[in-house]
């Protein structure tokens, strides 16, 4: 094969994978994008998914939980308290402002998977139902990225809030 053909080759399946990485899901005023999850090493019981929340309504929403058949599903932050990174559970859920976007990214707010029943492969994709206030439930594919991952991009914490 040449140089060429192998170049066009690659370039055709980059393109074919590119819809995968770029879903978007609407439920409602809300609009899902970049979901993606973290691989976890064997015999790891839990894991990280991340994703951006853009509310275009006049109304706030509230991420408030989740469920999948692999894991629990909770939401969590990562903060920085001195020089120490803790992470807590939301209580309550979390806010999606009007007209706002809620960005869940490593080291902030992220999707937390819990009693896992099986390692998150790199290549596969974790399948969660998200919970919404206002929007109901929402079923999203995180597709699983590499164990060291950041996801690419601006991805820290929240923005509009």
């Amino acid at each position: 094969m040449t140089r060429l053909k192998v170049l066009v080759a690659a370039f055709t399946l980059a393109l074919a994978a590119a819809p995968a990485l770029a879903q978007e899901i609407k439920a409602g005023d809300l609009t899902i994008e970049k979901p993606w999850a973290r691989a976890t090493p064997k015999g790891a019981d839990v894991g990280a998914a991340y994703l951006e929340i853009r509310n275009a309504g006049g109304e706030a929403d509230k991420l408030t939980g989740g469920s999948a058949d692999f894991a629990n599903v909770e939401i969590h932050q990562m903060t920085m308290q001195g020089n120490v990174m803790k992470m807590a559970e939301v209580k309550g859920g979390l806010t999606i402002p009007a007209h706002g976007v809620a960005k869940l990214a490593p080291n902030g707010y992220h999707i937390m998977l819990t009693g896992l029943k099986h390692p998150l492969v790199k290549g596969e994709t974790a399948k969660v139902t998200l919970t919404f206030e206002r929007a109901g439930a929402v079923a999203v594919d995180f597709p699983i990225m590499g164990v060291g991952a950041s996801g690419g991009g601006d991805m820290k914490g929240m923005k509009g809030m």
